[in-house]
């Protein structure tokens, strides 16, 4: 058995024997429950702000990643709207002067954020989704259809093809140099404007006609755009080569497209071999860059586009 406890009752002045009810026993242990639920949020408390885990560690390291690619994909983000946005512009410029017609528009193939939509339709749903993506390109479809017979048309109107072949053969982008507009001359490095698309190439290489045609002039010059063949090829369209190293043909002798009309050269002002190449439509003058894309792959279309706007230095 236990000790006894005792009390001393001031009321009655004697002492009394310490009883112990249920309710004291419940109370006691109550509050002995709740100092020490306190005291284990405290440390837990303590715990997870002062003293980190290996996977709090790891998730916080993972967070500043994403943040920081976030905001790298927000830059890309609006970096490729400008890009888009450029290229449906030069898109609008190339339909205009090439077949008198605005480019197609296809509106928004996809609604925002049906795309991704993809990764959570349920399966019931499906059948719905798939009638929805097929009514959206069976109607984008109809749209260039009904442009391509508008392009025929036209083109059906005129006695002639724009000239759109590359005047090199195995052309590739990375050829491409400064195209039509205000840049750095190599010699004098002042800002003046460059009236046509600098083609990078081996001195020798061949240059050839780009479509059927007369030619109008050739010229032999040490200055200025040195030896020229000038082209005309029906409906307004006129192409001019230069700084070639010689000329195979001789003024109004009737060429096809693809023969060889002379070679790369540096003859003239020229930094480095090259050919410079020209378009006029009615005198006015174009920008060769906008009738090369039916000689190369979409890639190496952009790619021409990419490198024409950014090289800052013409080679002449």
């Amino acid at each position: 058995m236990g000790k006894e406890r005792y009390i001393f009752d001031k009321t009655r002045m004697e002492f009394r024997k310490v009883t112990h009810s249920v309710w004291n026993v419940l109370g006691k242990a109550l509050k002995y429950f709740l100092v020490t639920a306190s005291l284990a949020v405290v440390y837990y408390l303590v715990f997870a702000l002062f003293v980190n885990t290996d996977s709090e560690r790891k998730l916080k390291r993972e967070n500043q990643m994403y943040k920081q690619m976030y905001a790298e994909m927000s830059q890309k983000e609006e970096l490729l709207e400008d890009v888009l946005e450029g290229l449906k512009q030069k898109d609008d410029g190339i339909y205009r002067q090439l077949f008198n017609s605005s480019a197609p528009d296809l509106g928004i193939i996809y609604p925002e954020g049906f795309l991704s939509l993809i990764d959570s339709v349920e399966d019931e749903d499906i059948h719905e989704y798939v009638r929805k993506k097929l009514d959206l390109l069976v109607d984008a479809s109809g749209k260039v259809e009904d442009n391509f017979k508008k392009v025929m048309e036209t083109l059906e109107s005129h006695e002639s093809l724009p000239p759109m072949t590359a005047p090199l053969q195995s052309f590739s982008y990375a050829r491409t140099g400064a195209s039509v507009g205000d840049k750095i001359n190599p010699f004098y490095k002042v800002s003046v404007f460059h009236g046509g698309l600098d083609l990078i190439s081996q001195q020798g290489d061949p240059v050839i006609a780009v479509a059927d045609g007369t030619v109008k002039e050739v010229e032999h010059s040490s200055k200025g755009l040195g030896n020229v063949v000038t082209i005309s090829h029906g409906s307004g369209y006129t192409t001019r080569y230069a700084h070639l190293e010689n000329t195979r043909v001789s003024r109004g002798q009737k060429v096809s497209r693809g023969k060889q009309i002379g070679s790369v050269g540096i003859s003239g002002n020229s930094f480095a071999p090259h050919l410079h190449y020209e378009v006029f439509k009615d005198t006015v003058r174009l920008d060769p860059l906008n009738f090369l894309f039916a000689s190369v792959t979409p890639e190496d279309y952009m790619g021409m586009l990419f490198m024409s706007l950014n090289t800052g230095q013409s080679m002449d």
